[in-house]
């Protein structure tokens, strides 16, 4: 597959002097072996018949030869210019000139990973000491180093600390790892080239089923039809196949080696971000005179996209940071949720009254001394109240809960792709939501067939295949004589009627299954083969492929009433007959559809009779100014949108001989234009669109998701406020909101009228705020204005809301105000990929869009309705199980800091350690309700959604509890304190763990057998140490009565009143989940 005309030598010379293809390695052992053992035994090696080495993928960059007299400096500058810094600029790559070898691409190696191995300590230490948590706890340590603050042994500081770095370092590190083996398998991809000594440009093989390693202009394909198809899921999310087209001149050559001979140059457009757009031009000058193609999107390749079907041959144009994808590919934000930030806040609250305490302990002193240096010390001696088993606790608990989820049977493929905000699923109170496969299935069906006069639905397709057999089958049988028709002096009303109605849905149909980019496929059905199946246009082995299901539905439906689509290639189409005969179209030029024009058109010929046609279809706002006038296109377009349907307005033109042969030449001159080259062809594009006949309107439903319908009332009920984003026209998305209950039968809609300045937005938005349960629909225009304007809070609080006609780059701006609560945004499309990444919460689900909304959100399910058991159930239970799991570890570490002095080495440890860690964490098994009871009732998770689980007065009343039982457990040891010391830590000690495990139970509402067994070893993970702390504990004073009647008292009177009070208030006060539950 390399052509090696030279020997070893000359390999050498075209390795270092030709192009670099950035995403494959090159050959490494080569190069050392040349730069460490010489230039001989470098090519010897390569000259040895008995080693065989695989193909280098790709040519490394232009290297200044040894003999070059190019300066050190020059080199340096180009080579910065290249692989850094500088303006992008247009390109022009060079094919079979040897002496221009000036193209230098950058390195185009994949890189996902956030560190290397110089940076990954010093990065992950940074990422976890920017945060006041984890650095309060590195100064703390560190200050045990200076003697006149030490307060302890070192370990008591530096093991907690160590043990937080080492879970954070070796889970960072995993994730690298991982990071790392995908990249290098990707990068070690090896690929075939074809190239020539001397010649800089690299063509690449690229079979079917590779991935398209750099940005590239598609020059042959082994396909007879002459073009491939592209799988472009991983690059827009769409999993439909595009249609792509090699450069005409090349194709045209004998075999890929003649690519080698030809003089020619590619002229393209600086690298930018547009995926569906290109600029550029292919011209060859060694043929009489200069051939000039103009190269578009359909003449591209690009990174990231795999080849569908056969074998292509393209030359790279872009690598690196200049390829489409990575341009388009912005670096995802670092989420926190809203409960860290809570805690975050609790903890500098809990410092602040730790600076107060020891600021009161140094004024009680009158500031004597070095003052300074005392609040110093009080800081560290009461630092235990700042716990560092919290973030521990939490982070265990994260882990805990993305495990959860992923093995939940009732919600089966499930992935947590983020583990760090499995709370913030409990605290939704928006959900952007797409609409087209998504709540859809983004399955087409063909419902309506309009001509104005007449409308065909389903119950009567019957008369459309009635018609098309009159049109085209009767003829056929009456020149065959095969029936007899009877005679009469004139034709009547009826058959006149009749053949001007037939003839009209005769050319409906027929421009229906002209006007598309749909592409017959025929594949192997285990009894006929791929070629024959072809050639015989097999029915059972044909699958269309297309770049819209919309035109997939279209083409089946004409297949239904008779006129099926058999073939097609670059050039021509071919449709079968009811009577198996063959019509075949020459495609004299194809319009493609764009987010901008709405519309797309063919100009075919037909073969039989000469006659050229113009065949356009669109959405009916622009098509209602091509078409001629007519006074029921509006009207019919809005019933057929008010019943869900999405709605197509299709036209044709006939063009005289003479009148295409000039828009020809018209067309190709401003296609081979380099400057503002999209204007030039819309403007005689447009030439033609006008006075165009109106033939028909195609209206297409797309069907409801399973469970849609209960899904959206559950959420609505649980307070979530539900948006829906779309492109489809007004109608269409109030019909689809009032079919999938987003929009109750009862409840009023207010359409948002189109404004063009914050003014009038202001007008219109305190419009809307003086209704009451209104919903509301925006279009994409005026949610652009409005999002500029500052709204206030009801404003936006509104429960149901479209989005409609909406383009993929605005959707980003459509996230409410963050100041109203968190927004989760559900979608399936790669176009949503911005927005899911600028949410608090992002969902994906796998669908007929791809894979790449899924792997770039934080969560993802395969249904829609599985997004209700995900927020009701596993939302709610993190959130709460969190909530009660901070609050615990404040109340441990105040309740544990009312004697701290008395406790010192392993007491120290073990108490946040082995002594309480397993009957706290324990907490995250908790649940206040069953999972059947929370799908139930979805007003319970209203509650959370003003955080009463974790609030200021929650935390005040955990703090008061740990204040009262810590000083009850203190000042009782010291009342009951005898003769010595080490009496008062054992009764106090052994009351505060004691103190803890009952806390632990009464603060468990669901006991699972993991709590019980939490408690247990806990206890006698206390009871058997007690023989190994005898340098703080006094064992033959345990073993006595006295100390069992002491720890008993002091425990009761610390616990007893929280229990009685407990009861109280569960029994005038409950809860609402408790009186589900009883």
């Amino acid at each position: 597959k390399m052509q090696i005309n030279s020997g070893p030598d000359a390999w050498f010379s075209e390795i270092c002097s030709s192009a670099l293809i950035r995403n494959l390695q090159l050959w490494e052992p080569s190069f050392q072996d040349y730069y460490r053992m010489g230039r001989s035994r470098f090519t010897s090696r390569m000259a040895s018949p008995n080693k065989s080495h695989a193909p280098c993928p790709v040519s490394p960059p232009s290297l200044p030869p040894a003999s070059c007299a190019h300066s050190a400096l020059s080199w340096c500058c180009e080579w910065l210019r290249c692989c850094g810094g500088g303006e992008p600029r247009p390109r022009t790559v060079w094919l079979g000139h040897p002496e221009k070898r000036d193209q230098r691409y950058p390195r185009n190696v994949i890189n996902n990973q956030k560190y290397n191995f110089f940076t990954f300590l010093p990065g992950v230490l940074f990422n976890q000491f920017k945060y006041f948590f984890n650095l309060y706890f590195l100064l703390l340590a560190c200050s045990q180093f200076v003697p006149e603050m030490r307060l302890g042994a070192l370990y008591t500081y530096w093991v907690p600390l160590g043990f937080v770095l080492a879970v954070t370092v070796i889970r960072e590190a995993v994730e690298e790892t991982r990071c790392y083996v995908r990249d290098r398998e990707v990068n070690c991809q090896a690929y075939s080239r074809l190239t020539a000594r001397g010649q800089p440009p690299v063509f690449l093989f690229i079979t079917q089923n590779q991935r398209v390693p750099a940005d590239m202009i598609f020059l042959r394909t082994s396909e007879k039809n002459g073009s491939c198809f592209l799988r472009t899921d991983q690059l827009d999310g769409e999993t439909d196949w595009k249609l792509r087209l090699p450069v005409a001149c090349t194709q045209r050559l004998p075999t890929a080696a003649d690519l080698l001979q030809i003089r020619s140059y590619v002229y393209a457009e600086e690298p930018n971000i547009d995926i569906h757009n290109f600029v550029g031009t292919f011209t060859r000058e060694d043929s009489d005179p200069p051939i000039s193609e103009s190269l578009s999107i359909e003449n591209t390749l690009w990174a990231g996209t795999v080849i569908a079907s056969g074998t292509v041959v393209g030359v790279v144009l872009y690598t690196g940071r200049e390829l489409r994808s990575v341009m388009n590919t912005s670096n995802p934000r670092s989420k926190i949720g809203l409960f860290d930030l809570e805690v975050n806040c609790l903890t500098k609250i809990l410092f602040g009254a730790l600076v107060v305490v020891s600021l009161v302990m140094v004024a009680l002193q009158h500031f004597a001394g070095r003052w300074y240096l005392q609040i110093i010390r009080f800081l560290l001696l009461f630092s235990n109240i700042i716990p560092i088993s919290l973030r521990v606790n939490l982070d265990m608990g994260k882990i805990v809960y993305s495990w959860v989820i992923r093995r939940d049977s009732k919600i089966p493929g499930t992935v947590v792709r983020s583990s760090t905000i499995p709370e913030q699923l409990g605290r939704i109170s928006y959900l952007l939501t797409d609409k087209t496969g998504t709540l859809t299935q983004n399955e087409m069906v063909f419902k309506r067939l309009h001509l104005g006069t007449v409308a065909y639905s389903l119950d009567s397709m019957d008369e459309v295949q009635s018609h098309i057999f009159s049109v085209l089958l009767l003829p056929q049988m009456l020149n065959n004589n095969l029936v007899q028709v009877p005679r009469h002096k004139g034709p009547t009303l009826t058959t006149k009627v009749r053949r001007t109605m037939s003839s009209r849905v005769h050319e409906a149909v027929k421009a229906i299954a002209l006007c598309h980019n749909v592409t017959p496929v025929y594949e192997s059905n285990g009894v006929t083969d791929q070629a024959e199946a072809e050639k015989q246009y097999e029915d059972s082995c044909r699958v269309y492929q297309a770049s819209s299901p919309d035109e997939v539905a279209l083409v089946q439906w004409t297949e239904s009433v008779g006129l099926t689509l058999v073939g097609r290639d670059q050039s021509s189409m071919q449709l079968r007959t009811p009577g198996d005969q063959i019509l075949n179209f020459t495609i004299l030029q194809i319009f493609p559809f764009t987010y901008e024009s709405k519309r797309m058109g063919v100009i075919v010929r037909d073969e039989s009779t000469g006659e050229i046609t113009f065949y356009m279809k669109g959405a009916d706002v622009v098509m209602a100014g091509i078409v001629q006038y007519n006074d029921w296109l509006e009207e019919e377009c809005g019933n057929m949108a008010r019943e869900g349907l999405r709605v197509l307005v299709v036209a044709k033109k006939s063009l005289a001989e003479e009148q295409y042969q000039d828009f020809e030449a018209r067309y190709v001159q401003a296609k081979l234009s380099v400057h503002d080259r999209s204007l030039k062809v819309a403007t005689v594009i447009e030439s033609l669109e006008m006075e165009m006949e109106l033939l028909c309107l195609t209206g297409v439903e797309d069907q409801l998701q399973a469970d849609v319908r209960p899904t959206l009332e559950t959420l609505r009920n649980a307070g979530i406020k539900v948006w829906m984003l779309t492109g489809d026209k007004l109608e269409t998305a109030t019909c689809t909101a009032k079919n999938a209950h987003l929009v109750t039968r009862n409840q009023d809609i207010h359409v948002f009228r189109l404004v063009t300045n914050r003014s009038e937005a202001h007008l219109e938005l305190n419009a809307f705020r003086r209704k009451h349960d209104c919903a509301l629909v925006i279009s994409g225009d005026s949610l652009e204005v409005g999002a500029g304007t500052p709204p206030t809070g009801s404003s936006w609080e509104v429960g149901g809301l479209c989005c409609c006609v909406l383009a993929p780059s605005r959707r980003s701006c459509s996230c409410p105000p963050t100041d109203l609560g968190c927004d989760i945004i559900f979608s399936d499309g790669g176009n949503d990929v911005s927005m899911i990444q600028e949410s608090d919460c992002g969902v994906g689900v796998e669908g007929k869009e791809g894979k790449q909304a899924s792997l770039a959100a934080d969560f993802s399910i395969t249904q829609f309705k599985h997004l209700g058991r995900l927020l009701m159930v596993h939302g709610r239970n993190s959130y709460k199980r969190s909530a009660a799991l901070s609050q615990f570890a404040v109340f441990s570490s105040v309740f544990y800091f009312a004697s701290v002095p008395l406790y010192q080495g392993f007491l120290i440890i073990g108490y946040s350690t082995i002594y309480t860690m397993f009957p706290v964490f324990s907490l995250v098994l908790d649940k206040d309700v069953k999972s059947e009871v929370a799908m139930l009732y979805p007003e319970l998770y209203k509650d959370l959604l003003k955080g009463r689980p974790l609030s200021y007065k929650t935390f005040l009343i955990w703090v008061l509890i740990s204040i009262y039982q810590g000083s009850t457990i203190m000042y009782g040891a010291l009342l009951l304190f005898e003769s010595e010391f080490v009496h008062i830590v054992a009764i106090s000690f052994t009351s505060l763990i004691l103190t803890e495990l009952l806390m632990v139970a009464l603060t468990i509402q669901t006991w699972h057998w993991l709590m019980t067994v939490a408690e247990l070893l806990s206890l006698a993970c206390y009871i058997a140490s007690l023989v190994f702390l005898h340098e703080f504990i006094d064992v033959y004073f345990i073993a006595t009565l006295s100390f069992l009647w002491k720890v008993s008292v002091i425990t009761l009177v610390s616990c007893l009143p929280l229990y009685v009070l407990k009861y109280l208030r569960r029994r005038f006060s409950p809860p609402s989940y408790s009186k589900l539950t009883s």
